[in-house]
C-alpha cells in the first residue's frame, strides 16, 4: 500500500493502543467517497458493516448519518470497550475492523470482501504460509449490517466462509430462512412481527381502507407480502400500493409526486403504512408538502424510518400524527454520557467523528478534508460541546450492545469448552472456527447492557418485543416522539387517550372506503373495488346476511326483524291463554254447568228408587249426565297451553264427549221407535229393550268413536305447532286447528246427531204421554241449529285460533246446556217442586186425568197410550179391565172410535209380556190399562166396594152384553158417585135421519181403591169394529173377554163414559 495515501494516528485511550486509519481510495477531482475503517486492536476480531453514510442516488455515498450511522458506530465501540475492561474474556481483548457501507448493498457487498482476506482459509481449513508481516487477522464474526438488502448480500458472502453474522438493524422475514442464511442472526424481530403489530395499529383505528408504500427491496418488498395477507384476512382492503426507488437509478421528485398524486386518487384512504427507509421516506414528505396535501394522511411507519431526525426536520406538519412500531429498546447504560463526552479531540479512533461534528455544529472544523457535504462557510471553534439539547439519540442502540454482548458470550462459552478455563486464547481458537463459533452464539442468554435478559429464538431472530410511539405536538410548534403504547407477544396495549393525530383533533380519522350500511341494510360491491359499496335496504321482513354483508336474508316464519333490522327475533308465542278474557269466559260457562250437571246427578243420586228416575231409564240417564260433564270439561283442556300430550286429549274428548252424549240419547230413540213400530206391526215383544240391553247397545255406540280415534292417532298423530295465518302472528297450536281434521273428531258424532234427529221426526206423533220424546226431538233440533251456526264461525275465524278455540268451547258448552235443559229440568220439577207427583199414577200429565170428550171430536191418542202403559204394567199388577164404549151417536165417530179400540187392543198384547223394568223406559204414561191374555176367557164381577172377581173358563166362550153393561154400570156409580148407563149396540143399523144426538163422555178417571187392588183376577175386553153403513151408519162393537193370567195386584181402571 502506498504510504502517501495513508494517514496513521495513535493514541492511549484506557491504556489501550488504538490506531484509526484513513485510507484514500480515489484522487479524483472529487475525492469521494474516501474509504476509511476504524481499528480496535485485539486477541479476536469482530468486523463491523455500519451504515455512517447515508445512500445517495447519484454518488456512492451520501452525508453523514448521526444517529443509526455515528451513534451505532460508537455503541459497538462502547461495548468493546466494557467487555474489555469487564475481562469477561480471560485474558483476551476483543477488537473490531469497522468500514461504512452507505446504506447500499452493492457497496456494503464490497467492503465486506475485507472481512474474509484473513479467513480464505477457513473454507477448507487449510494455512497460507506468508512472511510474518503479510498475516492478517482473521476476522471470527461481524456485526451489521443495518439494512436488510445489505445483510442479504453480505449473508451470502460470510456463509461461503463460514462467518458467523449478527444484525442489529436489518428485520426482513426472508432472513429468517436457515437453509439459505445458516450463519446469519439478529438481536432484533423480524419484521413478520412488525408487520402483525402495524395491522393490529391499523385495526385499533377502525381503519378498513388504507394505501401501502414500500420500497423496492428486500426489506420492502417481503413486508408488503406479509402486509398485503394479514390485512385481507382482516379484511381491511388495500386502495393504493407503490413502490418507492431505492438504487435503482436516479429517483427524481416526479416519482415521489406521482406517488402522493395516485394517494390524493383516494380520498377516503386517509390511513397509508409506509415500509421504507428515512431517506426515501423524507422524499415523499417532500412531495406530500409539494402537493400541499399536509394532513391528509396519518401515517403508520415502520421502524425503518421512525423516529428518525432526517425524516421529521423540517417536515414536522407532514409527519404529525405518525404511529410506528419499533422494535422494544432501552438506553445503553452509560452510553449517553460516554457519547456527549466525545469530541474531536478525544475520538481519533473514529475517522467519521470530524465530519459528524461538522455536519452536527454546521460549521468546517479547521483542517479537515473537503467533502460534498461541508461546505460550511463557518469555521468551528473547537469549543463546541455535545449536549442533551442539541443531540438526539438513537432509540434502538440496543440492537447494537447485544450483538456484541452475544459475541462476547459466545466466545467465552467457547474458551471454556475448548480451552479448558486457561487465561488467553489456545491453540484451539487460533483461529477461531466459524462452525464452532456458531454454536455456542446461538445459545447465549445474558442481561444485556441495556438490563433486560436476550436469547435469540429458534430462527436465530431476536426476542419480539415492540414498542409503539407516536409522532405529536405536545405543545403548538413543539413536536416529538412519545411512548404510547407496546406490542408483546401477539397483543396490542395502546394508550388512545395519548394518541393526538392533530393537536386539536385528537380523534382518529376515518379511513374507509364506503362507510359502513345502516342497519337493515345491504353491500352492492362496486366493480372492481374490493372495499368500496353502495347500500341498499333490505325490505320490511329481512335483515342482512349475518355472514354475507352483500345479501339480506328473510327471516323464518314466527320471526321478525328486530327494530334495528340486526337480528331476526322470535314473535312471542299466541295461544288461548287461560288468564285471558276469552278463556275466562268459556271457563265460567263450563264450570257453571259443571255445576249444575253435579247438582243433576246429585238429585237423581238422591232419588235413585223414585218412580220418575226409575221411568227416565236410570242407567241411561247417568251416562247422558256423564257425557254432559265431559261436554263442559272439555274447555279446560282447550285452554291449556298446546302441546303434543294436550294436543291429544284435546283431539280424543271433543269427539268422545259428544259421542257418550248422543250415543245415550240415540239409544233412547231408537227403543222408544222400535216399541211403537212393533205395536202397529204384531203383538211380538221386540228384542234388546231390557236395560242391560240398552246399556251394550250404547256402549257400542261409544267403542266406534274410541276406535276412529285410535286409529287417527296412530295414522296422524297430533302435535303442538307453530302456524302463521299471517306474517306477523305465531301462533302455537294443535295442528287439527289449522285444517279440517277436527271434522274426523266430529264425523261419528254428526252422524249420531242426524241418527237421533232423525229418530225424534219420527216418534214426535207417539201418544202425547210419551212427551220425553218430544223432549228428545227438541234438545236435537236445538242442537243442530246450534251447531250449523258454529261450522261457518269456526271456518271463518281461520286468522284468529283463540277465537276459534273459544267458539268450539262455547258451542260445545252450550250444546250440553241445551241437553240438560231440556231433558232433565222436567224431572228436576216434578222431583223437588211437585213431589206428590213422583208416583206412578202421577207420571200422566194432570190434564188428560179429567177431560171431556164429545163424539165429534173422535177418539184421542191418549187411549192407546193408556192401553200401552197399562200393557207394561199388567205383567206386574196382573189386573184386567174392560173397556167398552157406552154409546155412539153418530156413525162416523163411531167408528173412529172402534178402530182407537182395535188398536189399543193389539198394543196391550205386545205389553203383555213385558216386565216391569220395561215399563220404567216409557214414562209420562196417561193412565193404566190391564194386560190382555188369550188363555181363557174370564167373568167379571164387581161388587160395591171396588173388588173384582174375574172367573174365566178358559174355552173362550164371550160373556153376554148384559154382563158387561152392568159390571161397568158398577165401577162408573164406584168412581163417579153415579150410575151411568152404557148402551150397547149389537148389531149394525142404519140410524135414523133424525138430528144426530150427542153422546157426552164423562172424565177419565184413574183410580185406584182397595177393592181394586185386592182383586186377583183380570179381565180385558176384545173390541172389535163391524161395517157401518156409508151415509149414516151406528157404531156397533162385540165385547170379546178373555182370560188373563192370574195375579195378586191390579192396576187402575180406565172408565170411559161416551
Amino acid at each position: 500500500m502506498a504510504m502517501d495515501n495513508t494517514l496513521t494516528t495513535s493514541w492511549a485511550s484506557n491504556g489501550q493502543t488504538t490506531t484509526a486509519t484513513a485510507t484514500a481510495t480515489a484522487t479524483a477531482a472529487a475525492g469521494w467517497p474516501v474509504k476509511h475503517a476504524a481499528v480496535l486492536e485485539g486477541d479476536v476480531i469482530l468486523g463491523g458493516l455500519m451504515m455512517v453514510h447515508s445512500r445517495e442516488d447519484s454518488i456512492t455515498c451520501g452525508p453523514i448519518m448521526p444517529q443509526g450511522g455515528i451513534q451505532a458506530l460508537e455503541a459497538m465501540l462502547y461495548t468493546l470497550d466494557q467487555v474489555n475492561q469487564q475481562q469477561l474474556l480471560p485474558n483476551i481483548t476483543l477488537g473490531a475492523h469497522l468500514l461504512d457501507d452507505c446504506d447500499k448493498d452493492t457497496y456494503g457487498l464490497e467492503m465486506a470482501v475485507d472481512f474474509i482476506k484473513g479467513s480464505i482459509s477457513n473454507i477448507d481449513d487449510a494455512e497460507y504460509h506468508c512472511n510474518k508481516t503479510q498475516v492478517r487477522k482473521v476476522i471470527s464474526g461481524v456485526v451489521g449490517a443495518a439494512s436488510s438488502v445489505t445483510s442479504i448480500q453480505v449473508a451470502n458472502l460470510l456463509r461461503l466462509f463460514r462467518i458467523p453474522q449478527v444484525s442489529y438493524f436489518s428485520t426482513s422475514p426472508e432472513l429468517s430462512n436457515k437453509q439459505r442464511f445458516e450463519y446469519f442472526s439478529r438481536t432484533i424481530p423480524s419484521d413478520h412481527y412488525q408487520v402483525k403489530a402495524m395491522v393490529e395499529i391499523v385495526k385499533s383505528m377502525g381503519w378498513t381502507y388504507v394505501s401501502i408504500i414500500y420500497e423496492e427491496s428486500n426489506y420492502g418488498i417481503k413486508a408488503f407480502e406479509e402486509l398485503e395477507e394479514l390485512l385481507a384476512r382482516h379484511n381491511i382492503c388495500i386502495a393504493i400500493k407503490e413502490k418507492l426507488v431505492k438504487d435503482s437509478g436516479v429517483a427524481e421528485d416526479i416519482a415521489y409526486d406521482n406517488i402522493v398524486q395516485k394517494l390524493l386518487t383516494k380520498p377516503r384512504a386517509r390511513g397509508a403504512i409506509i415500509f421504507g427507509s428515512d431517506q426515501e421516506v423524507r422524499q415523499v414528505m417532500r412531495a406530500v408538502r409539494r402537493a400541499n396535501a399536509t394532513g391528509a394522511f396519518s401515517w403508520i411507519g415502520s421502524d425503518g424510518w421512525s423516529a428518525r431526525n432526517l425524516v421529521s426536520d423540517d417536515y414536522e406538519p407532514e409527519v404529525e400524527g405518525t404511529l410506528s412500531v419499533q422494535p422494544q429498546a432501552n438506553p445503553v447504560r452509560g452510553f449517553e454520557e460516554y457519547f456527549l463526552n466525545l469530541t474531536v479531540e478525544n475520538n481519533q479512533r473514529n475517522p467519521w467523528f470530524v465530519e459528524f461534528w461538522e455536519d452536527h455544529f454546521q460549521c468546517r472544523y479547521p483542517g479537515s478534508t473537503s467533502t460534498p457535504y461541508n461546505n460550511y462557510t463557518r469555521t468551528c471553534t473547537t469549543k463546541e460541546r455535545l449536549s442533551r439539547q442539541n443531540t438526539d439519540f438513537e432509540d434502538q442502540l440496543q440492537f447494537v450492545s447485544d450483538a456484541v454482548m452475544a459475541f462476547a458470550y459466545a466466545l467465552r462459552d467457547m474458551h471454556r469448552d475448548l480451552c479448558g478455563g486457561r487465561p488467553s486464547l489456545c491453540d484451539a481458537m487460533k483461529p477461531t472456527k466459524g462452525a464452532d463459533l456458531l454454536k455456542y452464539l446461538r445459545k447465549v442468554q445474558f442481561k444485556g447492557l441495556s438490563g433486560d435478559d436476550f436469547r435469540f429464538d429458534g430462527n436465530g431472530d431476536g426476542p419480539a418485543r415492540y414498542n409503539i410511539i407516536h409522532f405529536k405536538q405536545s405543545v403548538a410548534g413543539q413536536y416529538r416522539w412519545v411512548k404510547v403504547g407496546e406490542y408483546y407477544e401477539g397483543e396490542l396495549r395502546l394508550n388512545m387517550s395519548e394518541v393526538k393525530f392533530k393537536l386539536l383533533h385528537p380523534k382518529p380519522p376515518e379511513s374507509v372506503c364506503s362507510l359502513p350500511c345502516e342497519r337493515g341494510q345491504a353491500k352492492r360491491y362496486v366493480e372492481g373495488e374490493s372495499c368500496c359499496w353502495h347500500c341498499f335496504n333490505c325490505t320490511t321482513y329481512q335483515i342482512r346476511h349475518p355472514d354475507d354483508e352483500t345479501q339480506c336474508v328473510l327471516c323464518k316464519m314466527g320471526t321478525l326483524p328486530d327494530t334495528y333490522k340486526q337480528y331476526c327475533r322470535a314473535i312471542p308465542e299466541v295461544y288461548l291463554r287461560p288468564e285471558s278474557a276469552w278463556a275466562i269466559g268459556a271457563m265460567a260457562f263450563s264450570a257453571t254447568g259443571i255445576l249444575i250437571t253435579l247438582f243433576v246427578v246429585g238429585v237423581f243420586v238422591r232419588h235413585n228408587d223414585t218412580p220418575i228416575v226409575r221411568a227416565s231409564g236410570r242407567e241411561l240417564s247417568y251416562i247422558l249426565l256423564a257425557g254432559i260433564f265431559m261436554c263442559y270439561g272439555v274447555t279446560f283442556a282447550l285452554v291449556l297451553k298446546p302441546t303434543n300430550i294436550v294436543c291429544a286429549i284435546q283431539r280424543f274428548a271433543v269427539g268422545f264427549c259428544f259421542t257418550v252424549v248422543y250415543a245415550a240419547l240415540l239409544t233412547k230413540t231408537n227403543r222408544i221407535a222400535r216399541i211403537f213400530k212393533a205395536g202397529k206391526q204384531s203383538a211380538k215383544r221386540p228384542s234388546f229393550i231390557s236395560p242391560k240391553s240398552q246399556l251394550v247397545i250404547c256402549t257400542c255406540f261409544i267403542s266406534v268413536q274410541i276406535l276412529i280415534n285410535g286409529v287417527w292417532m296412530v295414522i296422524a298423530p297430533s302435535h303442538a305447532i307453530h302456524h302463521y295465518p299471517v306474517r306477523e302472528d305465531n301462533l302455537l297450536v294443535c295442528d287439527s286447528y289449522i285444517d279440517a281434521s277436527y271434522m274426523i273428531a266430529f264425523s261419528y258424532p254428526i252422524v249420531l246427531i242426524v241418527v237421533c234427529t232423525v229418530y225424534a221426526v219420527l216418534t214426535r206423533k207417539i201418544p202425547e204421554a210419551f212427551n220425553e220424546s218430544k223432549h228428545i226431538g227438541f234438545t236435537m233440533y236445538t242442537t243442530c241449529v246450534i251447531w250449523l251456526a258454529f261450522v261457518p264461525l269456526y271456518f271463518g275465524t281461520a286468522n284468529h285460533v283463540p277465537l276459534r278455540i273459544t267458539s268450539m268451547s262455547v258451542t260445545i258448552s252450550l250444546s250440553a246446556s241445551v241437553t240438560i235443559a231440556c231433558l232433565f229440568s222436567p224431572k228436576l220439577y216434578i222431583i223437588l217442586i211437585r213431589p206428590e207427583r213422583n208416583v206412578r199414577q202421577s207420571m200422566m200429565p194432570p190434564r188428560y186425568g179429567n177431560m171431556h170428550r164429545t163424539a165429534g171430536t173422535g177418539p184421542s191418542s191418549m187411549m192407546a197410550a193408556a192401553v200401552v202403559t197399562a200393557a207394561t204394567c199388567a205383567q206386574e199388577e196382573k189386573l184386567q179391565k174392560h173397556i167398552t164404549p157406552t154409546e155412539t151417536e153418530h156413525s162416523i165417530k163411531a167408528k173412529k172410535l172402534c178402530e182407537m179400540a182395535t188398536q189399543t187392543i193389539a198394543l196391550s198384547s205386545i205389553f203383555a209380556s213385558l216386565d216391569c223394568n220395561a215399563y220404567n223406559q216409557i214414562p209420562y204414561a196417561d193412565q193404566y190399562v190391564p194386560t190382555n191374555a188369550t188363555t181363557g176367557t174370564p167373568t167379571s164381577n164387581d161388587n160395591g166396594n171396588g173388588n173384582g172377581n174375574g172367573n174365566g173358563n178358559g174355552n173362550g166362550t164371550e160373556p153376554s152384553d148384559e154382563q158387561v153393561v152392568a159390571n161397568n154400570n158398577k165401577i162408573n156409580q164406584q168412581q163417579h158417585g153415579q150410575p151411568n148407563v152404557i148402551v150397547v149396540s149389537t148389531a149394525s143399523k142404519p140410524l135414523a135421519s133424525s138430528p144426530v144426538a150427542t153422546a157426552t163422555a164423562t172424565p177419565i178417571t184413574a183410580t185406584t181403591t182397595a177393592a181394586a187392588a185386592a182383586a186377583t183376577p183380570a179381565t180385558a175386553t176384545m173390541v172389535t169394529t163391524v161395517s157401518v153403513g156409508a151415509t149414516d151408519a151406528a157404531s156397533a162393537t162385540e165385547v170379546a173377554p178373555t182370560a188373563a193370567t192370574n195375579g195378586s195386584r191390579r192396576a187402575p181402571v180406565l172408565q170411559t163414559n161416551l
